[in-house]
């Protein structure tokens, strides 16, 4: 079992974005000394929901920082950038990590971000496969032409190549995040493994694992191949001496935060959205994830991975929105939870 921290860089009511984002880069690096296996850093644009707006440029800098832990992103998304511009900066820091970095993509939502990178709607609705599938094509071979009407460029070589600079050979890893059966389906037959979002239970994370081997095993894919699939489970960490304790402080701190974050986020054509109730949310979530005693924290990471058979998880640390608090519940974490699990 692999556990990493999920960092969203979160501004809490009344913190400053540098506030945020100092928090997000020390509790990585706190992240690497209490033994995680992983920091999986999410992308927002235009809210304080997340103030990190290129999880692939917060990756690099951790990457120059630390010197074992594996940095992913949680996810890039993909319908506003160019896929080869992503495969490029992969495969660089593929590269200069020694093979330390995992790429997440995901669809992102129907937001105003559309608008402003000139991607339009079409690249949320129907444009996420074929992007998908050409930056694939980056990261596994020499040289890539286009081919298609979005997509329309000669072919041009692979530089860096991923699978030439290091001795291994491998390329870098790619997760899609799958919120729904249509994206399990595509990530399965690509046979890419899923992250899967904090919202979900571990009954329907068993029904969408079960959907994904089902569906790569009709796409062709090795028996072998399936049953080693790492999928990423996300989801919430706050250890403390009392669950009581643990529940309270996520209760304090979330659901304000959760609140100025949501409702900033503008769809592109304006379409009406409904929005969780913040206290309501946090409370399902303190239900569904380690919150409470590592005892009962390293319980729950085992029973979900028992349930599920997904090995990974990316916890989100941060939420008491308060520097110090986060780095100690990282620490705690990797020094009283991951041994109980190990």
């Amino acid at each position: 079992m692999r556990v990493g921290s999920f960092v969203l860089a979160a501004q809490f009511p009344g913190q400053g974005q540098g506030e945020a984002l100092h928090r997000a880069v020390r509790s990585a690096e706190v992240a690497e000394e209490a033994g995680l296996d992983t920091v999986w850093l999410a992308e927002h644009h235009f809210v304080p929901y997340g103030t990190c707006p290129s999880a692939v440029t917060l990756a690099a800098l951790l990457l120059g920082r630390t010197r074992r832990i594996r940095v992913g992103t949680a996810v890039s998304v993909l319908p506003t950038v160019h896929p080869v511009a992503l495969g490029e900066q992969a495969a660089l820091l593929h590269v200069t990590s020694g093979g330390r970095f995992s790429l997440g993509v995901g669809r992102g939502g129907p937001w105003v971000d559309l608008e402003v990178f000139g991607a339009g709607l079409e690249a949320y609705e129907h444009g996420f496969p074929e992007s998908l599938d050409l930056l694939m094509r980056w990261l596994r071979r020499p040289a890539v032409a286009g081919g298609s009407e979005r997509f329309d460029f000669r072919e041009v070589t692979v530089v860096p190549r991923p699978s030439e600079a290091l001795s291994g050979g491998e390329s870098p890893e790619v997760i899609v995040a799958c919120t729904s059966p249509s994206s399990v389906r595509m990530a399965a037959e690509r046979g890419l493994p899923m992250l899967l979002g904090m919202h979900v239970g571990d009954e329907e994370k068993a029904e969408m694992v079960a959907l994904w081997r089902t569906s790569a095993l009709a796409a062709g894919h090795s028996p072998d191949e399936i049953a080693t699939a790492a999928h990423v489970s996300a989801g919430v960490a706050q250890i403390a001496d009392r669950r009581t304790d643990a529940v309270e402080t996520l209760q304090k701190a979330m659901p304000g935060w959760l609140r100025q974050g949501l409702e900033a986020h503008v769809t592109v054509d304006d379409r009406a959205r409904s929005m969780r109730d913040p206290l309501a949310y946090t409370e399902l979530l303190c239900g569904l994830h380690p919150v409470g005693t590592p005892r009962l924290c390293a319980d729950r990471l085992a029973a979900t991975s028992e349930r599920t058979g997904i090995t990974r998880f990316a916890l989100l640390v941060e939420g008491s929105g308060d520097l110090a608090a986060t780095e100690e519940n990282v620490r705690r974490l990797g020094g009283e939870v991951l041994p109980r699990l190990r």
